[in-house]
């Protein structure tokens, strides 16, 4: 089985951490996905942060 790492996305508007999902260590480059902020309100691009 592969290795398993947990990925942080944080909003590119508020820098707020809010959503967290595993993924295969093996799939690297960036990661953006358009997901709702409760923050900010609204959907807004969330990218991978350490």
């Amino acid at each position: 089985m592969a290795e398993r790492v947990i990925i942080t996305l944080a909003c590119s508007v508020c820098k707020n951490r809010n959503y967290y999902f595993d993924r295969g260590k093996k799939q690297e480059g960036k990661l953006a996905l358009k997901k709702f902020c409760k923050n900010c309100g609204k959907r807004t691009d969330h990218k991978k942060t350490k």
